[in-house]
């Protein structure tokens, strides 16, 4: 009783963190807007420089919502591999479904020379890169399944999975080998990970993906418990190992390949989030880590969002250097205090 009571106080503490670091980021940028007018305009106000209006509504609030997402998303998958390969450094990436969004997007960036198809497409630009990198994760996803249901060892998935990112990474690295300078820098850009490019459409579309990949994972928490004594006491409980591995990789599918489609690949979040998470709340019950690190991952994503924006300047430091800049002293701060790493 003592402990559930505990974990509402600091899931309240977490939700007036979000708010907070929510209403911050809006207010943050390379156009200046005092906090009341941004606040007066976020409960409809009209302010008294038009352009405030626009900048907030059509800029700020979509990359605020995209950084919660990404945060959210990245977060919750790097616990679901966690859990299901009982590895502390697993994170959402390991299966290659990032990998297989880099080398769609790679074709579509750095394949002008080679794929004569591309100056058909290039004008629809940023939807054909979120299409293009959806497609190469939901295969490399597709291959991930095929093998899930012959392998039986889930160290062999997890190997397996490598191996598959390093296939992808070595296409992408014959892609670069191949490509002009100018195509190079771009797949560079797009690397480096980006919250403030997404349309409303697309915003909508990620969302909805996101969301998909919190059901499927919610629906999973007996299992994931279950995972985290062997797979032999999961099969006791009479939880079918195949089936919830099948569920689980799918919603870590959804969720990493969706978000590197539509934000590009950001490192840390996913494998630090949900050590964090377990320091703060020192359980290993998915009943709280899940809402736990969805928020935690929420609130790190828009500090970070925040930090890299350079004020009184337009531009933006990438957004992957400050996630790891800024997270991983923490994670080591964290790991030395503790002198143990829960799992």
């Amino acid at each position: 009783m003592q402990g559930s009571r505990t974990y509402r106080f600091s899931f309240i503490l977490m939700l007036l963190a979000l708010l907070c670091s929510l209403l911050l980021n809006i207010s943050s940028g390379s156009v200046t807007i005092p906090f009341p007018d941004t606040i007066s305009t976020l409960l409809g106000e009209t302010p008294e420089i038009a352009s405030w209006e626009y900048i907030i509504w059509d800029y700020r609030v979509p990359k605020a919502f995209t950084s919660i997402l990404v945060g959210a998303g990245l977060s919750l998958s790097g616990l679901l591999m966690q859990t299901l390969f009982r590895n502390p450094l697993a994170g959402p990436f390991v299966l290659g479904i990032s990998s297989g969004a880099s080398l769609g997007a790679a074709i579509i960036l750095m394949g002008t020379s080679i794929f004569a198809g591309y100056a058909s497409l290039s004008f629809l630009g940023d939807i054909t890169l979120s299409i293009a990198a959806s497609v190469g994760s939901f295969l490399v996803l597709l291959t991930v399944m095929i093998v899930a249901q012959r392998v039986k060892d889930t160290m062999a998935l997890l190997i397996i999975g490598l191996m598959f990112g390093s296939i992808t990474s070595a296409m992408v690295s014959v892609l670069a080998y191949f490509s002009s300078a100018e195509d190079l820098q771009r797949f560079n850009f797009w690397s480096f990970g980006s919250v403030g490019n997404l349309s409303i459409n697309q915003l909508l579309l990620l969302g909805s993906i996101v969301t998909l990949g919190v059901l499927l994972s919610i629906a999973s928490i007996k299992s994931l418990n279950a995972f985290l004594l062997g797979e032999n006491y999961a099969r006791s409980l009479g939880i079918s190992l195949k089936k919830s591995r099948m569920t689980i990789i799918i919603a870590t599918g959804l969720l990493a390949g969706g978000i590197t489609a539509f934000a590009g690949p950001i490192a840390f979040v996913g494998l630090a989030v949900p050590h964090l998470t377990r320091q703060i709340f020192d359980t290993m019950e998915h009943k709280v880590l899940i809402p736990a690190v969805i928020l935690y991952g929420a609130i790190l994503m828009l500090l970070c969002d925040t930090l890299a924006q350079l004020p009184n300047s337009a531009s933006v430091l990438p957004i992957n250097a400050i996630t790891s800049l800024v997270g991983a002293p923490v994670v080591i701060w964290l790991l030395v205090r503790k002198r143990k790493m829960m799992f």
